[in-house]
């Protein structure tokens, strides 16, 4: 680092300088290089951006990086773009950071990626950890089935309303299944991308991101504006696996590249679990052979999930709200992709059925069904400008008879 590097970022005393470099090694390092990871812990932040500005970083760093704006300037503009964007940088030393993602350090690669990251990117209201909740990863498949996709949405909803954050990869398939089921019960997930937490990835998943955005947070290690590569999506899983208490795998092929969150897991010794699927489905073997291997624990439902990471004895979970203890929950009854629908309903105004047809992922005929359902138990309205939340009784009002009809 040069002179004026120096003054620069001495500009800001005590942890905005320290912050001023980790926004720097965020922005010229590519995310999960272990060799920068580990630059980072052994000699700290501003020594490893003097060492890497001037060429002295760790041979086997894979992407060199390039001298050629001042440290202090680069991660100034950075920080200034991104809060004009409603995004914010989270590093050791916030009260939000995760401090689980310093298990990270104490494990080797996977896949050429590891360590701990010099911080991550946030968008969203809730923060990047939260005290007290537990959070579990559901992941699997992009090319899922019906049922994995019912399953997934199932065991996130029933997380959500038990006050577990869901976290996933909000790629097709079982990580928007996850996502959709706990956001249809209002309840916390986060995103965590290969890409900037302002790129919508995949771009048909762009009215469902937004709905994380803002409900929940999207986090990634990638800077603002940066597009997914292959190995971003590997550094990616293990960000996933060490945010979580435990990784549920739903559908997974021989190679999927969710269980390469399920191999995270194992290494940072989180419970790595997975839901069995039927013998005959591509998509089950992966899962049946870590189940198989004894490297997975079988689960089926959110309440065996919770059995793997609750204490013995401990009190209810932060918004459990008499989940598991016998009380009708409001949203029994309904499966997954209606509550879907009914969440995506307006409370003032209208939508039209091509519109929540697009918000969810039906096509129109789907949802029209879907849309016909809540009418007839009284949790949808239709007017002449399309469909809307009712404006008596519903969810909120709870007096509506949420059983459907066999």
């Amino acid at each position: 680092m040069t002179r004026a590097g120096v003054a620069e970022l001495s500009r800001t005393a005590g942890d905005d300088h320290e912050r001023l470099a980790r926004v720097w090694l965020g922005v010229r390092t590519e995310p999960g290089d272990l060799a920068v990871a580990r630059l980072l812990v052994d000699v700290g932040a501003e020594e490893a951006v003097a060492r890497l500005a001037a060429g002295r970083g760790p041979a086997q760093t894979v992407a060199p990086v390039r001298p050629d704006r001042e440290p202090g300037t680069t991660a100034a503009r950075v920080l200034e773009s991104a809060s004009r964007q409603g995004l914010r940088w989270v590093c050791p030393g916030d009260d939000e950071w995760p401090a689980r993602l310093h298990d990270l350090s104490l494990v080797g690669d996977v896949a050429r990626r590891g360590g701990t990251p010099a911080g991550l990117w946030a968008r969203g209201p809730r923060a990047a950890a939260e005290k007290g909740r537990m959070a579990v990863a559901v992941v699997g498949a992009r090319a899922s089935t019906e049922y994995g996709n019912e399953v997934a949405g199932e065991i996130a909803a029933e997380l959500a309303e038990a006050g577990v954050s869901v976290i996933s990869g909000a790629a097709y398939g079982i990580d928007a299944a996850a996502h959709r089921g706990a956001l249809a019960v209002r309840g916390p997930t986060a995103a965590v991308l290969a890409c900037g937490v302002d790129v919508a990835y995949p771009r048909g998943h762009d009215a469902m991101l937004a709905r994380i955005a803002e409900q929940g947070i999207i986090l990634s290690e990638a800077p603002p504006g940066d597009h997914p590569t292959k190995v971003r999506f590997l550094a990616r899983n293990r960000l996933i696996a060490a945010l979580a208490d435990a990784v549920v795998v739903v559908e997974a092929a021989w190679r999927s590249g969710a269980l390469n969150t399920l191999l995270w897991a194992g290494e940072l010794q989180r419970p790595a679990c997975g839901v069995p699927g039927p013998v005959t489905s591509a998509l089950s073997r992966g899962v049946h052979h870590v189940l198989r291997e004894h490297r997975a624990e079988l689960v089926t439902n959110a309440a065996e999930v919770i059995e793997l990471i609750a204490p013995l004895g401990s009190a209810p979970l932060p918004g459990a709200s008499g989940w598991n203890r016998g009380e009708r929950r409001p949203l029994d009854g309904l499966d997954p992709m209606t509550v879907a629908v009914r969440e995506a309903l307006p409370v003032d105004g209208a939508a039209g059925v091509d519109l929540l047809a697009a918000e969810v992922g039906l096509n129109q005929t789907q949802a029209l069904a879907v849309l016909g359902r809540l009418l007839a138990l009284g949790l949808a309205e239709r007017n002449g400008a399309g469909w809307r939340l009712p404006r008596r009784g519903g969810l909120s009002g709870g007096q509506v008879d949420r059983t459907l009809p066999t």
